[in-house]
């Protein structure tokens, strides 16, 4: 028989003629639809793997739905579609299938392959479309998907550049899966440790290291994830903080008692260290910290146990990352960004977890606090972390934010003197007799 076989197979209608512009809007739609609920479903695994094949299978959906409906309801067949349809199908069942280990090949395969696909499309496009209309919805899909082919590819790369490579300063050291970065200067004691706050790395810390080194040993050091230290399998709320950073100290033979520094969230993880290790601290500075929970839920304080929609929140946001999403956020990798992401789902956690200190005796603690910018309740939570010890100096910085504590040279030197003042406290109590 001549012609189409598929127009073949069909009885005679009413003509086709040009709604391939809502066929193409609605399928996309459809497509966008299926995607976000594969994502969400029990069936798909919640993780980065999994909730990334979902997506690729919705998105699968989309164009294949282009491909039937062009050809059964306009004038104008696209069958093309089909060839994107079965690659990101196949794409998106294989990861769902094979997890990470398959995402580790495609992270390869699948940038130039991606990149050539939207070439060949875009040329199909300008051959068979005669709709402008339907081009203007195409083509800027086109453009994104060669964008994500690009900044996907580059972020491989630069992910392998990176792992290959080593720190010019400092070490890094196995604290069981995987490796922290750990960067020491100085000489004397006490040992100062400093946390960093949400979402930041040891080299943010660069204002204060310096000057507090000059006075004292200094150890700053990057949490799982972000700058040298490798992502961690692990929930990383603030018990499993303190207790790599624990491990950390020890591998790397820096003895206590330390003095423990925390900024922001960097102070939850810090008062987290020394109800868990009291012995090992003798000083606290807490900078413009994130209070602990109030009233903590009685018993021991709550492993982190992350629900099934926030790990998929997580995968969903680091897929992102993979494609430079870290970028446009300032963040420089995708661990990263999944570091910082799951900082703050897991925030609840830590909160509480940091309330298990509830008296740090006599210990000499100073508070620092931002004398701009503090939300309604600010002060009262600085003002009862200050009631933690007998031995207490609470000082607010006039003028500075919470964080030009860090990074503001001005306010950064009022942070290591109040560090300094906590160190020159603790040795004076070391000297009585």
């Amino acid at each position: 028989m001549d012609g189409d076989p598929l127009m073949a197979s069909h009885p005679p209608g009413p003509p086709r003629t040009g709604r391939l512009g809502r066929l193409v809007a609605g399928a996309s739609g459809a497509g966008l639809f299926i995607a976000l609920v594969l994502a969400a479903a029990p069936f798909i695994p919640a993780t980065e793997s999994g909730v990334t094949g979902a997506l690729l299978l919705g998105f699968a959906s989309g164009w294949a739905l282009v491909a039937v409906l062009s050809v059964r309801f306009s004038d104008q067949p696209q069958r093309w579609t089909a060839v994107p349809a079965v690659f990101m199908g196949l794409g998106g069942l294989l990861l769902v299938l094979f997890g990470d280990p398959m995402r580790e090949v495609l992270a390869w395969l699948w940038p130039p392959a991606l990149l050539a696909l939207m070439m060949w499309a875009a040329v199909r496009i300008r051959r068979q479309l005669r709709s402008r209309a339907v081009r203007a919805l195409l083509y800027p899909v086109i453009v994104l998907l060669v964008l994500a082919s690009l900044t996907g590819g580059y972020e491989t790369v630069r992910g392998a550049v990176r792992a290959g490579s080593t720190p010019g300063q400092g070490r890094l050291i196995d604290v069981g899966g995987h490796r922290l970065y750990l960067h020491c200067t100085g000489s004397g004691g006490p040992t100062v440790v400093i946390e960093p706050g949400a979402g930041l790395t040891s080299s943010d810390l660069a204002p204060i290291s310096p000057a507090v080194a000059r006075e004292t040993r200094v150890c700053v050091y990057d949490r799982a994830g972000r700058g040298w230290s490798d992502p961690s399998d692990v929930p990383q709320d603030g018990a499993r903080i303190a207790a790599d950073l624990h491990t950390l100290l020890r591998r790397g033979d820096e003895p206590g008692p330390y003095v423990l520094a925390g900024h922001s969230f960097g102070g939850l993880y810090a008062l987290t260290f020394a109800a868990r290790y009291p012995e090992e601290v003798a000083g606290l500075v807490l900078i413009d910290s994130t209070a602990p929970a109030a009233d903590p839920t009685p018993g021991p304080p709550p492993a982190a146990d992350p629900d099934d929609t926030m790990q998929r929140i997580s995968a969903l946001v680091v897929a992102g990352g993979r494609l430079g999403l870290g970028r446009l956020l300032g963040v420089a990798s995708a661990d990263h960004l999944q570091s910082t992401v799951d900082e703050y789902l897991l925030a609840g956690f830590s909160v509480d977890q940091a309330a298990a200190l509830r008296t740090f005796d006599d210990k000499p603690l100073v508070v620092l606090s931002a004398g701009r910018g503090a939300r309604p309740g600010w002060a009262a939570s600085q003002d009862a972390l200050a009631a933690l010890s007998s031995n207490s100096l609470h000082r607010v910085v006039g003028g500075a934010t919470h964080g030009s504590l860090i990074d503001d040279d001005h306010d950064a030197a009022e942070t290591a003197r109040a560090i300094l003042d906590a160190v020159s406290a603790v040795r004076e109590r070391d000297a009585r007799p």
